[in-house]
């Protein structure tokens, strides 16, 4: 579908990549990887016809339709949410209007036999099909589905878009993509202003299109769940491995040492052979001997390992000072904007280190909530600070506080004390600032840019509560792994409002669910908040269903007397023997089901990790094997991930009858 030929791009005297070539089938979905500024962005840019590259050529189908989700866009803010939305109709009315053209042409021809006849016949067949492909029959309905999946509630949709928040237009701008149904998705980090929830609504959505997918993205779970191919983009090379990022990394990983491995072999060969030659090339009688081992050496093509960021970079907060055993306590907290009720009667107690996650549906309150504990917001009802807490604290528009007029390294040099002064440049690259970019003044930086200096410089100063208000979203993976190492070493207190699966995971040891009602807690990190939602079904948790799965012991075993039958008649749980008896033959069959499934996912388990065994020991010159490997790998992930959905579902059945 995608074909792109000898593409390179050059600015000045720098080259972002050289002589790329790329193919991608009929609705394959891509990861596109690589290090910041390796030009990933700068590619589907170039895929979307934005800008031209220096040299080559993208081709496409004729008449084949792209649909290109950049970071940053151009909004009209006076229409409504829907009036947005359904503007990505467009092409379904001109379409209409096409049909309506061609059939009248049709209506007035009698050429039935003419090769004109027959290609209005054709474009009206292909204009038909493509109205049916993006859904025309019932646009309305569509738009508010999307929507709705994407965190809109019906109040908003009369709303106009000046009344959102940059993150909730970009989810209007990508409402409007996936109403086009385009062939191919160009998709640029999609995820950093979604929220739980509606990430695992977009994976769905997206595995069920049937348009192809280019990916970039800082979410790992993301990549992997919704990728069966990643490409990574280097200044000299593009590795292209049929699997997705983790898997990638992986064999990466063994392909550098195996490279590793190939140069020390070559650097021993070369040495052996130059000390042949300084042996014999004195001596008469092996001078054309050496000279010949001298041409060898001359031809011998250098074998190099491919240049990959494996800087050790270690980054360590300030040690932080003591504070009282409670660092937050509140209690019947309410907040209302207004008519609009956030929450209610919401209570809270961080204990000092504890390190929490904050999560919620958007709109929940969760950002309001921090701030609310940073003093930034009143609300009804207790709350107090411990003894000698000393709060740092990341909000997403933190970086409107940078000094515009020092440079990023001044930035920094102004707040750190002590060792951790010597390590300034390396946590600038860790945080994506490399070379000269220390130098740059912040006035200049982008919107990001300053985002991760603001975030950069927080974590300098010795806070012993740290609460973190979407900290990744900037970062690529490489940095969020520095961040998240630092937090997991941090002995201080934490709380952290993320979206991103990943990164919370094995970063915390508590989440607090914000809801309208109150704040669920939920012991352990994420994936097991993610699990007990799954298995609850969010759905059903919405609709309020979910409290009935906890029912009281008093509530669950009592008797009662049938007096109209004339007789007793024993009752347990609220039913009848004969309805008792039908209930503990399902209950027998869910434990069995959840048996036989457990059963399942311990060999799926294992047939995943002898694949990662077999993957890491092929060889990767061997294309062909190292395919088909992933194509198994891929499918059985998949046996393995329904395995554990129905495992899930049954438990919460079972749950009912405990």
């Amino acid at each position: 579908m995608l074909n792109i030929s000898n593409v390179s791009v050059h600015f000045g005297q720098r080259t972002l990549f050289e002589s790329l070539d790329l193919f991608v089938g009929k609705r394959e979905r891509v990861g596109l990887v690589g290090r910041n500024g390796a030009g990933k962005s700068t590619l589907l840019r170039i895929i979307a016809g934005e800008i031209k590259p220096t040299t080559g050529n993208i081709i496409m189908p004729n008449g084949a339709q792209i649909g290109y989700l950049a970071q940053e866009m151009v909004h009209n803010e006076e229409a409504t949410i829907i009036e947005e939305a359904s503007s990505a109709f467009i092409e379904a009315k001109d379409l209409e209007k096409q049909v309506e053209e061609l059939s009248k042409q049709l209506s007035e021809r009698e050429d039935y036999e003419s090769k004109e006849y027959a290609q209005i016949i054709e474009d009206l067949t292909t204009a038909n099909e493509r109205i049916d492909l993006i859904g025309g029959a019932s646009l309305e309905e569509h738009v508010q589905r999307i929507l709705q999946g994407l965190g809109f509630s019906a109040s908003d949709m009369e709303r106009k878009m000046s009344e959102f928040s940059g993150g909730w237009k970009m989810r209007v701008e990508l409402a409007k993509l996936l109403l086009r149904n385009p062939d191919l998705l160009l998709l640029d980090e999609p995820t950093n202003h979604l929220d739980l929830e509606s990430i695992d609504w977009l994976e769905t959505f997206l595995l069920q299109s049937s348009s192809g997918i280019i990916l970039i993205s800082h979410d790992r779970a993301f990549l992997d769940n919704l990728t069966t191919r990643t490409v990574e983009i280097t200044p000299v090379k593009l590795y292209d491995y049929k699997a997705s990022y983790t898997a990638y990394q992986a064999w990466r990983e063994d392909d550098r040492e195996r490279q590793e491995q190939a140069v020390k072999n070559q650097q021993k060969y070369i040495e052996e052979t130059e000390f042949l030659i300084n042996k014999f090339r004195a001596k008469k009688n092996k001078a054309a001997f050496a000279q010949s081992l001298i041409k060898k050496l001359d031809k011998l093509e250098r074998l190099e390992v491919d240049s990959a960021d494996k800087q050790d970079i270690r980054f360590r907060f300030p040690k932080a000072p003591r504070s009282g055993k409670v660092s937050i306590e509140s209690s019947n907290l309410s907040k209302s904007f207004g008519e609009l009720e956030v929450f209610k009667n919401l209570d809270f107690i961080l204990a000092r280190q504890e390190k929490v996650a904050l999560v919620g549906k958007n709109g929940a309150g969760k950002t309001t909530l921090t701030r609310i504990f940073m003093g930034l917001e009143n609300a009804d009802g207790q709350m107090n600070i411990g003894h000698n807490v000393d709060i740092g604290y990341y909000a997403q528009n933190q970086a409107e506080e940078l000094d515009g007029n020092l440079t990023v390294f001044e930035t920094l040099d102004e707040v750190a004390v002590g060792d951790i002064r010597s390590q300034l440049r390396s946590i600038l690259g860790a945080f994506l600032f490399s070379g000269d970019d220390a130098e740059k003044k912040v006035k200049v930086l982008s919107g990001g840019e300053k985002a991760r200096l603001a975030l950069c410089k927080l974590l300098l100063h010795p806070y012993n509560l740290l609460i973190l208000d979407e900290p990744t979203n900037h970062l690529d993976i490489r940095a969020k792994g520095v961040l998240k190492d630092a937090l997991r070493a941090y002995d201080g207190t934490l709380i952290v409002v993320s979206h991103d699966r990943d990164f919370l995971s094995d970063l915390t040891e508590l989440v607090y669910e914000v809801t309208p009602t109150g704040l669920r807690q939920y012991i352990g990190d994420i994936k097991q908040f993610l699990h007990e939602k799954h298995a609850a079904s969010i759905r059903a948790y919405e609709a309020g269903k979910a409290q009935n799965i906890h029912l009281s012991k008093e509530n669950k075993k009592k008797s009662t007397t049938d007096s109209s039958a004339g007789k007793a008649v024993q009752v347990q749980d609220g039913l009848s023997y004969a309805e008792r008896k039908n209930r503990d033959k399902l209950e027998r069959k869910l434990r069995n089901q959840l048996r036989k499934q457990e059963g399942i996912i311990q060999d799926k388990e294992s047939e995943i990790k002898s694949l990662d065994d077999e993957i890491a020991s092929v060889d990767p010159s061997n294309r062909q094997r190292l395919t088909e490997l992933a194509y198994q790998y891929e499918n059985v992930q998949r046996e393995l991930n329904q395995a554990m959905e129905t495992w899930t579902k049954t438990g919460v059945e079972l749950e009912e009858f405990s």
